[in-house]
C-alpha cells in the first residue's frame, strides 16, 4: 500500500498519538505515524508492539476514513438482557431486599420472564449497586447458664415495669 502524508497530517498524528484520551486510539496513531516516516509493515508491528495484521487494519481504517476513523473506537460488550427492565428492577429490590441470590433470581423471573442463574443474578444486582446482605452469626458456644441469669435478672424485670406501666394507663 501507498500512502501519501502531508505535513499537517504527520503533524496532527504526532499529536495524538500522545494526547489523545484512549490508549487504544494512541496506538492507531503511533502505528500510522510510523508509516508516515516511511517505516516497513513489520518494523511498525516491532515497534508498536502489534501484530501485522493489526498494522494492516490500522492502515485500512486510516485510508477509509482519515484521522477521524482512526479516533473511532468500536468495543463490542455484551449486555444482559435485564438491562430493559432495570429502573422496574432496581426500584422493586430497593423496597423489597431478597433475603438470599436463590430468592432474587426467583423474583427476576416474575418480574422479567428471564430466568437466570444466581452467579448472575449476583453480577447484575451487583451492578446495580445492590450489595448481598450478610447475616450475622450466633456464637456456636452461647453459655445457657449465664443466658438463663440475663433473663431472670434483668430481663424478667423489665418486662413486668412494662406490663405494670400499660395497666396503669389503661386505668
Amino acid at each position: 500500500m501507498q500512502f501519501e502524508f502531508d505535513q499537517e497530517e504527520r503533524e496532527a498524528l504526532d499529536y495524538e498519538r500522545y494526547h489523545h484520551a484512549h490508549p487504544r486510539v494512541q496506538r492507531k496513531m503511533e502505528v500510522v505515524w510510523l508509516k508516515s516516516l516511511g517505516k516497513e509493515v513489520a518494523e511498525i508491528s516491532q515497534i508498536a508492539n502489534v501484530s501485522i495484521p493489526t498494522v494492516y487494519r490500522y492502515l485500512a481504517s486510516y485510508r477509509a476514513g482519515g484521522i477521524e476513523k482512526l479516533k473511532e473506537v468500536n468495543f463490542y460488550r455484551r449486555q444482559s438482557d435485564f438491562v430493559e427492565y432495570k429502573v422496574k428492577i432496581e426500584a422493586y429490590f430497593l423496597d423489597h431486599p431478597p433475603a438470599t441470590m436463590k430468592e432474587a433470581a426467583h423474583r427476576l423471573q416474575e418480574l422479567t420472564g428471564l430466568k437466570r442463574s444466581e452467579p448472575q443474578v449476583s453480577q447484575f444486582l451487583k451492578s446495580l449497586g445492590i450489595k448481598r446482605r450478610k447475616v450475622g452469626m450466633i456464637p456456636a458456644k452461647a453459655d445457657a447458664e449465664k443466658q438463663a441469669t440475663f433473663k431472670r435478672e434483668q430481663l424478667e424485670p423489665l418486662l413486668e415495669t412494662a406490663q405494670q406501666g400499660e395497666k396503669k394507663s389503661t386505668l
